[in-house]
């Protein structure tokens, strides 16, 4: 059962983000092969960043730790905390699933 990552940047880090967004993307796209899906939380004027969302196809919760703290933005001090929770599809892709 994949595992939901979530992080709020901190205050101030805008300018950080714009630095390390290559890496960060370089690390996401190096797991894509794990990722079900991922990206990026927005302010409601849909342009400014707030934070992100993964969602990590994993049965392990310390892979999603290691990855969320692998990430150049944890690294980089872009977010300080995040949240790891187990995550079951009811709905995936507009259609009721099996559960």
């Amino acid at each position: 059962m994949p595992y939901v990552i979530t992080f709020l940047d901190d205050p101030g880090t805008e300018r950080k983000r714009q630095e390390f967004r290559p890496l960060h993307l370089e690390h996401v796209i190096r797991n894509a092969h794990r990722i079900i899906a991922s990206g990026g939380l927005f302010a409601d004027d849909g342009q400014t960043y707030t934070g992100g969302l993964i969602i990590l196809d994993t049965d392990h919760r310390q892979e999603a730790i290691d990855y969320i703290e692998s990430d150049p933005f944890f690294l980089q001090g872009i977010f300080s905390q995040y949240t790891v929770h187990r995550w079951r599809k009811a709905i995936f892709d507009h259609q009721r699933v099996t559960i």
